[in-house]
């Protein structure tokens, strides 16, 4: 069998393992705690095994501002310019100068602001690289909002409808039924608005960015 380079050191751990494993052998007979080496011999086959790829590790999901095409073309288009920080009525854009947050493009916390869904939706008017194009109201798709039941305190006899109140898209995103809080998907455009104005913590609902539904 040929045998790349990546396989060698594993091949040689396992091959120190299987040694220790025939030397201690005619040993374990004569110890008083042969727990011990049935547990040592485990220890080092965990060892031998190859750690896993840092790629495995999921990356955070952010919450992009409206009109944000593709996650990896926004990362690619946009310039980090900071228009769209500068122009938001409500500033609730970020951009991190550090690249730790937001994996350095504009993103928006909605517990701390969410996007008010302005008038003018200035950030995607104003973008000059197309990492934001202009979007019709009614096509805005940030994200989806997800009413988490156990966490509401309507579950637990209080009359709160801050979330439906507060929404800017009103009936067409989100609505009371049958004393429950229901997210209309076709209508949520995931503003943040629900999650910021809900009373409590965490949140009882919360938005899901539009990357992390198709991921």
């Amino acid at each position: 069998m040929v045998m790349n380079d990546d396989d060698k050191p594993i091949a040689r751990r396992r091959f120190f393992v299987a040694g220790l494993r025939e030397l201690f052998k005619p040993l374990a007979g004569g110890l008083a705690n042969i727990e011990r080496v049935t547990s040592e011999l485990a220890r080092l086959e965990e060892v031998s095994r190859p750690a896993p790829s840092p790629r495995s590790v999921p990356l955070r999901i952010w919450l992009r501002p409206p009109g944000a095409i593709e996650e990896q073309a926004f990362r690619e288009t946009c310039s980090r310019c900071g228009i769209c920080v500068s122009v938001c009525p409500a500033h609730c854009i970020k951009l991190d100068s550090t690249g730790q947050l937001g994996a350095g493009a504009p993103y928006i916390e909605p517990q701390a602001m969410p996007c008010v869904v302005c008038e003018s939706l200035a950030c995607m008017q104003n973008c000059p690289s197309g990492a934001l194009l202009p979007t019709p109201l009614a096509d805005i798709d940030m994200g989806t909002a997800e009413w988490h039941e156990h966490l509401c305190i309507r579950t637990h006899g209080q009359e709160c409808t801050a979330c439906i109140d507060q929404c800017p898209l009103g009936s067409a995103a989100i609505e009371l039924r049958e004393g429950r809080v229901h997210v209309i998907e076709e209508g949520c455009i995931g503003c943040g608005v629900c999650e910021h104005y809900c009373p409590t913590r965490p949140a009882s609902i919360t938005v899901t960015p539009k990357v992390a539904r198709t991921s």
